[in-house]
């Protein structure tokens, strides 16, 4: 099952992310400058809706 991710979760440590990495950091700035919910739309068909395990975003995996 394909799920959608709203916000992109790292880690259960995320807050330590925001201290230690940048404000200006590139990966940071590309995180907010694309949208990447085109992923879904391409992969809709490939992730089974009523069987499975649950999926990893694939949003995650940019």
């Amino acid at each position: 099952m394909l799920l959608h991710q709203q916000k992109i979760k790292f880690s259960e440590y995320g807050s330590i992310y925001d201290l230690i990495v940048p404000k200006d950091n590139l990966l940071r700035k590309i995180n907010d400058i694309i949208d990447f919910s085109f992923v879904y739309q391409e992969l809709v068909n490939k992730y089974c809706t009523n069987n499975g395990r649950m999926a990893q975003s694939p949003v995650r995996m940019f």
